[in-house]
């Protein structure tokens, strides 16, 4: 459906409106709300935040339509407005589209040409929606997907691309949020959502700024996966980040008291990235799998609410950076031996 704001001070311009859209609007194609001048307008757009166009005369009371053009400007550079004036003089039209007014039509109003030029820019609108879309899930894509899937979507070839795979040495993390289960066992399902993904975007952000890949989302927990050089110190600075800023969040469901903290298993060594999954579903993941990855997820199982945890061998590999604690000894499903386990503190 789309909102279309008239705003005019001739009441009869309404009942012309709404017969002469009568059928769009009773089949839900249009929506029309009225204002009686420009300061009334940007009141109805506080109401209405998913105005699509405004139909605007340019003579009113309190606030003028060449006024009102330049506030929705300064408010609403998409909004996309057409004039509807009596004036329609070379000036009018001028300063009105100076002003941003998308097109201009005059009174007495030829009713088969503000339709079309309704049509006109409501196709325009869909044409500005697609293209920011289509930007914001490419920027969304490139902060989640691993340059070779974006190598493979912007044209290499199927049957190699999807057998670019690669054994490399990198870093793995396993961030959980502690207590969330419980949280969302109680709670609106939007809201808890919401919440949730607050969360995800705060990590998201410290991953991001350390040249991680966010590898995928495990219900209230996230994979990050790093490579390329220091990928442990990288990878051990994103997520010394992730639990300040977790802890430190003010994001809340209504009066529930909820504060968070994350529980962090890290490893690193061999590993293979590579596309992971069915291409008969066409369900493929840019993933690592591994030994090490396995060794990364068992460490975070291990974790206890704020800690941060790495084995002895890449303790070794970072002590001189990074100030640790030795834990403990734990056994590890398919492991001869215990494995000797560090929290990393600051």
């Amino acid at each position: 459906m789309t909102k279309i704001l008239v705003v005019d001070d001739e009441e009869d311009l309404k009942v012309l409106i709404k017969q002469r859209f009568r059928q769009k609007i009773r089949q839900n194609e249009y929506e029309f709300i009225f204002a009686e001048n420009g300061r009334h307008a940007l009141e109805q757009l506080l109401e209405h935040p998913d105005v699509d166009m405004v139909l605007s005369d340019i003579n009113m009371p309190e606030m003028d339509g060449l006024t009102l053009l330049t506030k929705l400007a300064e408010q609403n550079s998409l909004l996309k407005s057409v004039i509807v004036s009596a004036y329609g003089d070379m000036e009018n039209i001028r300063t009105a589209m100076n002003r941003g007014a998308f097109d201009f039509t005059t009174k007495p109003i030829d009713f088969k040409d503000l339709e079309i030029t309704i049509e006109k820019t409501i196709s325009h609108i869909a044409g500005i929606k697609k293209t920011l879309q289509a930007v914001k899930e490419n920027n969304i894509l490139r902060m989640y997907v691993d340059e070779t899937v974006l190598n493979f979507m912007g044209g290499k070839k199927m049957e190699t691309s999807l057998f670019d795979n690669e054994t490399v040495e990198g870093t793995v993390a396993f961030i959980d949020i502690c207590g969330f289960t419980a949280i969302s066992e109680n709670e609106p399902a939007n809201k808890v959502v919401a919440m949730l993904n607050a969360y995800f975007d705060i990590m998201v952000n410290e991953i991001i700024k350390e040249e991680g890949t966010v590898d995928k989302f495990l219900g209230d927990a996230v994979m990050a996966s790093f490579k390329g050089e220091f990928h442990l110190d990288r990878a051990m600075d994103a997520c010394l980040s992730i639990r300040k800023a977790i802890y430190n969040a003010d994001i809340t469901i209504s009066n529930n008291i909820y504060k968070p903290e994350v529980s962090i298993g890290i490893n690193s060594g061999e590993m293979v990235w590579g596309n992971i999954g069915s291409a008969t579903l066409r369900r493929l993941d840019y993933t690592v799998i591994g030994d090490a990855v396995n060794v990364a997820a068992r460490l975070q199982e291990a974790a206890k609410k704020g800690q941060i945890l790495i084995s002895e061998v890449n303790y070794e590999k970072v002590k001189e950076s990074f100030f640790c604690n030795r834990v403990a000894e734990i056994k590890m499903k398919n492991k001869e031996h215990p494995l000797t386990v560090y929290e990393i503190l600051s």
